[in-house]
């Protein structure tokens, strides 16, 4: 029979989900969302909509897998192994691998480094392991993609000893810059062999320079909290803030909070975390929100264009990044100055291309595909087979 890859994608409040046969066909694709306060199962197949169910209130990452799995027996859906997305993968994981308790062992060591999503991504793992013990699983690393970076690219102005020891800038959302990639060279064959700045910004945003469809440098570093501003991440900020803030009083556990769960967009507006909801509201702080938003982004592709020599796209993916366009037209009409042009009619319908035709770069948006590339791997590792 052909083989299928269940692919689980943990998020720091969701669970998605998809279901790929051998040829890249995705024959299913939901979400558990809200988790864990008020999680809903929403799921796709076919074009046909699966009813909607709500979970029970309180249902963690571990919990939503075991619903799910429960849900998949009941309809007879079969698979024969099962990918997942894994932030952290660290110094060793530069390609995906295939989970073993020791495997396991070490992705756990890493959980503090990305703390509001590896140990959900894990979670799911070991869920089920403890039920299938036979099924291959397979660990899929946003921190892969970038471990060809330069040793001086990965470096922070520490002692040695402390690089070697780990300390040093890993970027995240490979996956996704890994599947922008690939599709990069049907869109615009020069700035796929050139030189291109990926942005992905959704509930996490950063952004990737590509030579030749490889990582140069990422705006994250040794956290997923570094770079531009997130939904609820603070982004870059200076250490002696943290200092600052551990000598007034504050304990570790709290710094992490505030910079994880209490900063960003929902820190600058007060309010809310959620783009759609800002670019909704009259309430001037959600200007400013937005505003920091674009300006540290706009302040980040320069700084990658200047390291890349040069700039031949930009090109947008993540929730935002593909739906928000006034947050594109705000980023493209601030760089003028690299001979960005926009085609507003096309950016506002959310096209392919959105770029003027006297653009000096391009300008493209490129919906996220996490789990295809996610899929591809398991598959072929698993079962020795490539989609």
């Amino acid at each position: 029979m052909t083989p299928r890859c269940l692919v689980l994608n943990a998020g720091s409040s969701s669970l998605k989900f998809g279901l790929y046969e051998e040829d890249g066909t995705c024959q299913l694709r939901g979400v558990i969302g809200d988790l864990p306060s008020a999680p809903v199962f929403r799921a796709r197949a076919a074009g046909v909509d699966w009813p909607q169910q709500a979970l029970p209130g309180e249902t963690g990452h571990e919990s939503a897998v075991a619903w799910l799995l429960d849900r998949l027996h009941e309809r007879g859906i079969r698979f024969d192994a099962v990918g997942h997305r894994v932030v952290h993968g660290g110094m060793r994981y530069a390609e995906p691998a295939r989970v073993d308790a020791a495997v396991l062992a070490e992705l756990e060591a890493l959980a503090s480094l990305a703390p509001l999503h590896q140990g959900h991504n894990l979670a799911g793992i070991r869920e089920i392991a403890a039920r299938h013990p036979d099924l291959p699983q397979i660990a899929c690393f946003d921190t892969a993609f970038h471990r060809g970076n330069a040793d001086l690219v990965q470096r922070y102005a520490l002692p040695d000893a402390l690089h070697r020891a780990g300390i040093r800038r890993y970027g995240f959302h490979g996956l996704s810059y890994q599947h922008l990639a690939a599709v990069l060279p049907t869109l615009d064959a020069r700035a796929a062999a050139g030189r291109t700045i990926a942005l992905h910004l959704g509930h996490g945003a950063s952004l990737c320079a590509l030579r030749g469809g490889a990582s140069v440098a990422s705006s994250m570093g040794f956290s997923a909290l570094d770079g531009v501003p997130m939904a609820t991440r603070c982004g870059q900020i200076d250490p002696g803030v943290i200092l600052h803030l551990l000598r007034g009083g504050m304990d570790a556990d709290a710094v992490e909070d505030l910079l994880y769960q209490r900063s960003g967009l929902l820190g600058v507006s007060g309010f809310s975390g959620d783009m759609r909801v800002l670019l909704a509201s009259a309430d001037a702080a959600a200007r400013t929100a937005v505003d920091l938003f674009v300006l540290r982004i706009v302040r980040e592709v320069g700084a990658l264009a200047a390291m890349l020599g040069g700039l031949d796209a930009l090109v947008f993916t993540g929730g935002i990044g593909e739906h928000a366009a006034p947050v594109r037209a705000a980023i493209v009409d601030t760089l003028g100055w690299l001979g960005a042009r926009l085609d507003a009619d096309a950016n506002a319908r959310h096209a392919t291309r959105i770029a003027a035709r006297d653009s000096a770069i391009g300008a493209y948006i490129v919906p996220a595909d996490e789990e295809g590339v996610i899929a591809q791997a398991a598959l072929r590792l698993a079962c020795g087979r490539a989609l």
